[in-house]
């Protein structure tokens, strides 16, 4: 696992994008101590789902661009226009750090 940053450089609620070794990884918190980690290209459009709208009741991310909306669990699209899904990485939070298992 890799220590990314402070869970509360990522408010609830929202997104920030990060590169680890070489790739952008968007981080979302949607609950004091629960983040999730994805890619953070749309598959669609290339556009950068860390800016788009979260919900945490449903736990999706909006692309910004199209409006396609993202699993944060799988990475698979619920809505088109994007088909294929992002890839996903186990995270957690732990002594107030967010860490990501990710491997290039």
């Amino acid at each position: 696992m890799i220590d990314i940053c402070d869970v509360n450089e990522v408010p609830v609620g929202s997104g920030r994008a990060f590169t680890i070794e070489g790739r952008r990884i968007a981080i979302f918190r949607v609950a004091e101590d629960q983040v999730y980690a994805i890619d953070d290209l749309c598959s669609h459009d290339e556009a950068s789902l860390s800016e788009g709208e979260v919900d945490v009741e449903e736990l999706c991310v909006e692309c910004p661009m199209h409006g396609s909306l993202f699993d944060l669990r799988t990475g698979k699209p619920r809505t088109l226009p994007a088909f294929a899904p992002v890839a996903t990485y186990r995270s957690e939070v732990r002594a107030g750090r967010i860490f990501v298992e990710f491997s290039a």
